[in-house]
């Protein structure tokens, strides 16, 4: 079922193979082209190319561009709930949503997800543990950070959006259904259609109505023609038939071309002027 919701362009700048000035730029020129969030990703080295690269960690990196940007939405795609205690997460989002404010209304999304990615655990002193045991910490401690929010002085300038990621129907759907504002898939048409069936029964188990969740999903360099990625742009009109409203496109050092970015940007408009809606 197609979302009232307009379309929403994501791009992510993946912390790796650049020095930071390539990064801070990438992140200006893509806010001046239009686009609507800004991820980067929370891990320590690199995910392709020379695994011990040029790499910045996550949310160090979050601040700076909250206080660099003053219309993109910034967050994680996304967080390891493993690496940080759950208040002191509370505690980090709260700030950057107060420094994007600039006065006004914060722009920080707090994506998170299990952790995956071994290396960065063994390497920094977590215990990796199993999927099972990763997701339990993170139905544990979603509770605390919605609560620390609450307690917190000053508290956040907006209820700050929860992005989740992740496809497991048993228990990261069940998470979604429970705190998730964003859900982000990694699906095609077939695979979402399915999924969001289990995602709704979930949320009938635990009374909550998921079409008020944003269906998120990651996109093809370019629309057309091009590989490196998950989905052109007629997979993403299926997609958006089944109610996806946010595209992300990843791009990463050393280059980052951001010039990538801009046919995806024309097939938003094209969308929601046909649909009456804008992104804001």
């Amino acid at each position: 079922m197609t979302s009232t919701r307009p379309i929403r362009i994501g791009v992510q700048l993946a912390p790796q193979h650049a020095p930071y000035e390539r990064i801070r730029d990438a992140a200006a020129e893509l806010e001046e082209l239009g686009v609507d969030i800004l991820f980067n990703w929370d891990h320590f080295f690199p995910l392709s190319g020379e695994p011990d690269g040029q790499h910045f960690e996550s949310w160090t990196m979050l601040a700076a561009l909250a206080e660099q940007t003053t219309r993109v939405e910034i967050g994680a795609l996304v967080n390891c709930n493993s690496y940080r205690n759950p208040n002191l997460q509370a505690d980090m989002a709260r700030t950057i949503d107060h420094i994007s404010a600039k006065g006004g209304e914060g722009r920080f999304i707090f994506g998170t997800g299990a952790g995956w990615f071994q290396r960065d655990y063994d390497e920094y002193g977590y215990d990796f543990g199993t999927p099972g045991t990763r997701l339990a910490a993170l139905a544990r401690d979603l509770p605390i950070i919605r609560s620390r929010w609450e307690e917190l002085n000053p508290l956040p300038t907006r209820r700050i959006p929860i992005l989740i990621g992740g496809g497991g129907e048993k228990k990261t759907l069940r998470i979604v259904a429970e705190h998730a504002n964003i859900w982000h898939s990694f699906s095609d048409a077939p695979t979402l259609e399915r999924k969001l069936g289990i995602l709704a029964q979930h949320g009938r188990d635990v009374g909550r109505d998921t079409s008020e969740i944003e269906i998120s999903t990651e996109v093809k360099r370019r629309p057309i023609g091009t590989s490196g990625g998950s989905t052109g742009a007629d997979a993403a009109d299926e997609l958006v038939d089944l109610g996806a409203t946010l595209f992300t496109v990843g791009l990463s050092g050393p280059h980052y071309d951001v010039d990538a970015v801009k046919d995806w940007l024309e097939w938003r408009d094209a969308h929601n002027a046909r649909r009456g809606t804008a992104a804001s």
